[in-house]
């Protein structure tokens, strides 16, 4: 079987093209417009990332369309239609690494790379303050940190117990607080 699949015969991809296909036809204007409608169709998605993401496909693929591709514009386009909403992906963002135990700084530092403005990330960054006491406690439970290790953890523990914490995005106050709990007893906060 191996034998018919081309394994061990010299192909020339420098062509672009696989075996049995087809280099992918350059993008005009309505191949574009039908690419992004079908990422954004797929993907909970910012602008930032939508604009990433079609840059790439036009790098990948070429341009066949006339002048320069408004890729600024056809973003913008999306977003006044309802499909990209920078605000509400924060929101969800903020919900979802907050439900898994990570912190407010954290939450901030993955919105600013998936691309959403500071005036837009306001209302995810509120979230994840409210739910910082019970995000820390949630991320404690999950790595058996303080109050939910099976005993009490030795200096060495303690320390790379409250790194992990601090690297998820937690104060510090909060993070000593949990890590010093007795198991089973977890800290009011």
């Amino acid at each position: 079987m191996w034998h018919n699949q081309g394994v061990g015969r010299g192909t020339d991809e420098s062509e672009g093209c696989r075996r049995g296909r087809q280099a992918p036809r350059p993008l005009d204007e309505e191949r574009l417009r039908e690419l992004a409608l079908h990422y954004v169709g797929r993907f909970a998605t910012t602008r930032a990332k939508l604009t990433t993401y079609l840059g790439r496909k036009l790098r990948e693929r070429g341009w066949a369309g006339e002048g320069a591709p408004d890729l600024p514009a056809l973003v913008e386009r999306l977003a006044d239609l309802g499909y990209v909403d920078d605000r509400a992906f924060g929101v969800a963002k903020a919900g979802s690494l907050t439900a898994r135990g990570y912190g407010t700084r954290r939450v901030r530092q993955a919105l600013a790379v998936a691309g959403v403005r500071e005036e837009d990330a306001a209302d995810g960054t509120a979230i994840a303050q409210e739910r910082a006491a019970d995000a820390a406690l949630r991320f404690a439970s999950r790595r058996r940190i303080g109050p939910f290790a099976a005993e009490p953890h030795d200096s060495v523990q303690r320390e790379k117990a409250l790194a992990a914490m601090v690297r998820a995005g937690h104060d510090f106050a909060v993070a000593r607080a949990i890590v010093d709990a007795k198991p089973g007893f977890p800290p009011e906060l």
